[in-house]
């Protein structure tokens, strides 16, 4: 087949999603797959051959690890001032409707908020992932959390705030504020007491004009990925220091994972039930990543809902893949072939 691998893009998780693409397209390489690696935002400068997809070249030879900091997101918008007049990248588009597919290694806004599935779809080219519009309700955390409560879904309680609207303050301390249509922990934080409630709040509205104030959960973290509808193992984690934020996502040795979890048998198809119905509620197709944080009593919560889970070499699907046998260049083909039945 030939396959775009489409990442990067302007988002805090630039660099995630290129690690993301760059493991994905080295994987389907491998497996004999016609492939190139490509930046949506920046794209493929000057002219490109009559078949770039035969070029012997390794397009993820520049990429560089993801770093213990977000990457500075100005820098790359200044490498292409006329962007507004189009998102996408010099020969994006061109070589999107060359492919077999694409395989969507964007994260952040613009890969999970739907408006890339959107023009794809008017412009007939297949993607991998769900489609616009369960993107567009799983970014939206005050969305999808209105409807985790409407179809008993249980989620922390909490409240949304718009840039310069009153505070009611309902939330009682510890809490947790954090971007509304964030990801990758950019923009979240504890809160223990009032004396840092506002600069909390200060630091999210710094990347998104909506935000979440939320109960804190004190106690373990999962994950569970759902592929075609079904629940993957359980994954736990739990951050050597701290919570897990941006740097503990990413950085090797910051955190231990567990998968399968350590949890009772019950337990474990309780979370998975609930990852199955989340993925049900927001009406999401193909594959789809939940994260949960059990309470000290025991009692489950459900945080939010991942399109376009990472594919870096410490991200958590790919370990629930693994604790079924399927090594990460399979779980990659899997991944196009639910998408391309779809």
């Amino acid at each position: 087949m030939k396959i775009v691998v489409l990442a990067g893009g302007i988002s805090t998780e630039r660099d995630v999603s290129l690690s993301s693409g760059m493991g994905a397209y080295r994987a389907l390489k491998s497996l004999g797959h016609q492939v190139i690696l490509v930046d949506v935002f920046l794209g493929v400068p000057g002219e490109i051959p009559e078949d770039i997809f035969e070029l012997e070249k390794d397009w993820a030879a520049e990429i560089d690890q993801v770093g213990e900091e977000h990457p500075d997101i100005d820098r790359i918008i200044a490498m292409r001032p006329d962007w507004r007049k189009c998102f996408f990248g010099p020969n994006v588009i061109s070589l999107c409707q060359q492919a077999d597919v694409v395989f969507m290694a964007l994260h952040g806004a613009e890969g999970e908020n739907g408006k890339i599935q959107a023009y794809f779809d008017l412009m007939g080219i297949r993607y991998t992932g769900t489609d616009y519009v369960s993107c567009a309700l799983a970014m939206d955390k005050s969305i999808a959390k209105d409807l985790f409560r409407q179809h008993g879904i249980p989620t922390p309680a909490g409240i949304s705030l718009k840039k310069g609207e009153p505070d009611p303050q309902t939330v009682p301390f510890p809490l947790v504020v954090k971007c509304c249509n964030g990801g990758s922990s950019v923009g979240t934080y504890i809160v223990t007491d009032p004396s840092e409630y506002e600069e909390a709040k200060a630091g999210a509205f710094a990347f998104d004009d909506e935000i979440i104030v939320e109960q804190y959960i004190r106690g373990r973290e999962f994950s569970v990925g759902v592929v075609n509808g079904e629940a993957l193992p359980v994954i736990e984690i739990a951050p050597i220091t701290g919570f897990y934020n941006y740097k503990n996502k990413y950085q090797p040795g910051s955190t231990v994972e567990t998968c399968p979890a350590e949890l009772s048998e019950e337990k474990t198809r309780e979370m998975q039930a609930c990852a199955e119905a989340v993925f049900g509620v927001l009406h999401l197709k193909n594959y789809a990543r939940m994260d949960f944080m059990m309470g000290e009593d025991g009692s489950i919560y459900c945080l939010e809902a991942n399109t376009l889970p990472g594919m870096t070499p410490t991200s958590l699907l790919p370990q629930e893949a693994l604790a079924l046998g399927m090594d990460y260049a399979s779980l990659c083909q899997w991944i196009i072939d639910i998408s391309m039945k779809g």
